[in-house]
């Protein structure tokens, strides 16, 4: 039997990116600051946590082995665990050109984006009049609110209730190569908000914007607006066959948890799972390995850590939220059979003590298990699609044109 399993932490970042300062993201250090705010109480919270950071699961994939590697040290007096016989542990370097979702998610499937996205001006209005008056026009709409840089929860709180009187939707975007579109469930309609995404995604494709999200929500007053978990991305297809394609092409199955489905636009995706919240997508990642078959992929993002607590700049929240996924982490491995394999990485970071509420440029961790691997040291890797590249090799495809395999280095037979 031969598995791969790919848990993506969404913006887990672990610092020391080679190109951190061209991002204005030198220092940034997603786990790093985690660490030391929880050590100095300053990630305490009555209900949530309090004291160090408690990961021991993720400790002893090697998670702060591969932290030092990627930014020389972890301060914080985290407790030293010892690294399980069959875990490797190491960190990898982005290469594509943005610190973006689908950009991190396609080089870990071993295709890296060397072009440049489109992305909105930081003005207000943000979106050029040209476009705004197609979508308008096109989608029969009344007019747009927002048309800015925000986020999420700023803009549905500060619009709503407008939204809701006049039915226009509320469009805003972010450092991101995005276009937003927030409205409510109900007195919009989801199928609605769905059809809309979609003739704005024709209409920036000449602009080379990556993603068109929807953003539902419910609620009738500012106080009481909460956004669901409808949401859906409409993204653009990665510009080459991703490890996903070719097993898909193979005749082996991908089941997608979570957005994976939707960041890769629904191409090399055999099945889509997706849930409410982190602790249901572990759910819904544990059945897909119990599903999984002989030459199966599970790929799953785990979103909580990025939009809930990276973006809002919330350590504590985004601390519980690492404690929370830690101690489900023994349900997965204990699903590992031999000839499996488990990886636990992430797309970019999103350094929750960093200035503004956008990803950071960062080295991602990239740490595992496997009955029967031998483990050890993987270093830096040159690139994200590394990864990829690994999990084809454990899979039994041939070689793509990206990426690096380091799976003779961490097998029982090297």
């Amino acid at each position: 039997m031969t598995r791969a399993f790919i848990f993506v932490l969404d913006s887990f970042g672990i610092g020391g990116a080679a190109d951190a300062a061209r991002f204005g993201d030198q220092g940034s250090n997603t786990f790093g600051h985690i660490v030391k705010a929880c050590s100095s109480g300053e990630a305490d919270r009555d209900g949530v946590r309090s004291g160090p950071l408690k990961v021991p699961n993720m400790m002893a994939l090697g998670l702060a082995k591969a932290a030092s590697i990627a930014d020389g040290n972890i301060s914080g007096n985290l407790d030293e665990i010892s690294v399980a016989k069959s875990a490797f542990f190491g960190a990898a370097d982005e290469i594509s050109s943005g610190k973006d979702t689908p950009s991190g998610h396609w080089e870990i499937a071993a295709v890296p984006v060397r072009f440049d996205w489109g992305y909105f001006p930081q003005t207000i209005p943000t979106f050029p009049a040209s476009l705004t008056s197609a979508i308008v026009e096109q989608a029969g709409l009344p007019g747009i609110l927002g048309d800015r840089h925000a986020s999420g929860t700023e803009v549905i709180a500060g619009f709503g209730e407008e939204h809701i009187g006049t039915g226009k939707p509320i469009c805003y975007t972010s450092a991101d190569s995005v276009f937003q579109i927030a409205a409510h469930e109900t007195r919009f309609g989801l199928e609605r908000l769905y059809e809309l995404c979609r003739i704005v995604r024709k209409l920036v494709d000449p602009l080379n914007i990556g993603r068109v999200i929807a953003r539902p929500f419910i609620g009738e007053t500012a106080a009481t607006f909460e956004r669901t978990a409808n949401r859906r991305d409409f993204a653009v297809p990665p510009p080459e066959p991703t490890l996903l394609d070719r097993l898909v092409e193979r005749g082996s199955r991908v089941i997608g948890i979570g957005k994976i489905g939707d960041i890769f636009a629904h191409r090399g995706v055999s099945e889509v799972r997706k849930a409410a919240g982190n602790m249901a997508m572990f759910d819904a990642a544990l059945g897909g390995i119990d599903d999984a078959e002989d030459g199966d992929l599970v790929f799953a993002n785990f979103v909580d850590f990025d939009t809930l607590f990276g973006h809002r700049r919330d350590i504590a929240g985004y601390a519980a939220a690492l404690e929370a996924f830690d101690q489900r982490l023994p349900e997965a491995i204990s699903r590992l059979r031999k000839g499996d394999i488990l990886l636990l990485t992430a797309d970019h970071g999103c350094d929750p003590s960093w200035k503004g509420t956008d990803h950071t440029r960062e080295r991602v961790p990239v740490i595992g298990i496997g009955p029967g691997l031998r483990g050890g040291d993987i270093g830096v890797r040159s690139t994200f699609a590394d990864i990829g590249e690994t999990v084809a090799q454990h899979l039994v495809l041939a070689p793509g044109p990206h990426g690096t395999s380091f799976y003779q280095a961490i097998a029982a037979n090297a």
